[in-house]
């Protein structure tokens, strides 16, 4: 500006004539101006004269010259930039230094691009899709396999056990038996229904018993102690003309000397030791 009828707030000097600059409606010569006000640049550290244009980014002060990229050193005015430890980058260096890479295309992820993050690896949204369908996941239930994300409904099409009992998926865990999958909740007892995960269990005609159970409906009778003969643990039996003994029972029935691996003779229903038998 220039003025014919005043002076310098602060010097006093004439401003006829001359250009001035107003602050608070005072008047000043361009020298006392930039001597009292002028913002110091952050780059050049010289003061920025009221006649150049002063650009401002969270209380700091740059020429229009001197806003740069801090990297490249391409001018940011009226360009989007990022802030790094008070550097001014432009986005192409600050994705190049700062940025994420996406687990999938290893592109980088740019600043304020929507980013995906899953077991520590950042994603784009765009990536970050179900394997099999190539629907986006965005937050919803996935299951991951071999590295790649599934959703819920293609991971069971594509890779889960239907239980053998309920006919359900199996989300974890589960039993194998006779080649089939089951839940450890369906994998039950034939007879009594009693869980047998993790139980020992005898299989019959393909179906699971516990050991009662088996003993109850299946297992031959001793005809020592009549207590049922299992053969769990790999215990040995005794098997004579349709009659069964568990090992520890096949003994003579006079002087109970053990028969198992000797010779022996009957008589009735006896089972008896050669010097029993021939007295």
């Amino acid at each position: 500006m220039t003025s014919n009828h005043t002076d310098c707030h602060y010097c006093l000097q004439s401003l006829r004539g001359r250009k001035y600059a107003l602050r608070e409606e005072n008047a000043y010569c361009v020298t006392c101006y930039d001597s009292l006000f002028a913002n110091p640049c952050e780059e050049c550290k010289q003061p920025i004269e009221c006649d150049s244009k002063d650009l401002a980014y969270k209380g700091r002060h740059w020429h229009e010259r001197c806003f740069n990229c801090a990297k490249c050193s391409r001018p940011l005015v009226e360009k989007p930039f990022a802030a790094k430890d008070e550097l001014l980058l432009c986005t192409g260096c600050y994705s190049d230094e700062y940025s994420s890479k996406c687990f999938h295309c290893q592109k980088t992820i740019m600043p304020g691009s929507r980013k995906m993050e899953f077991k520590g690896s950042s994603w784009h949204e765009s990536c970050f899709v179900c394997q099999y369908c190539r629907q986006p996941l965005g937050t919803k239930p996935l299951i991951t396999k071999d590295n790649e994300n599934y959703c819920v409904p293609c991971f069971e099409k594509q890779f889960a056990h239907h239980c053998y009992s309920c006919k359900k998926v199996i989300t974890s865990g589960g039993v194998t038996y006779h080649d089939q999958p089951w839940h450890k909740e369906c994998f039950m007892c034939a007879g009594c229904k009693t869980q047998l995960s993790g139980q020992r269990f005898i299989s019959k005609d393909e179906y699971p018993y516990c050991v009662d159970c088996f003993s109850k409906f299946y297992a031959k009778k001793c005809a020592a102690c009549k207590k049922p003969i299992t053969a769990l643990g790999g215990a040995k039996f005794i098997s004579f003309e349709e009659r069964q003994w568990h090992g520890e029972c096949f003994n003579c029935a006079k002087c109970s000397v053990s028969l198992v691996g000797q010779g022996f003779l009957t008589k009735q229903d006896d089972v008896l030791c050669h010097e029993c038998g021939s007295a």
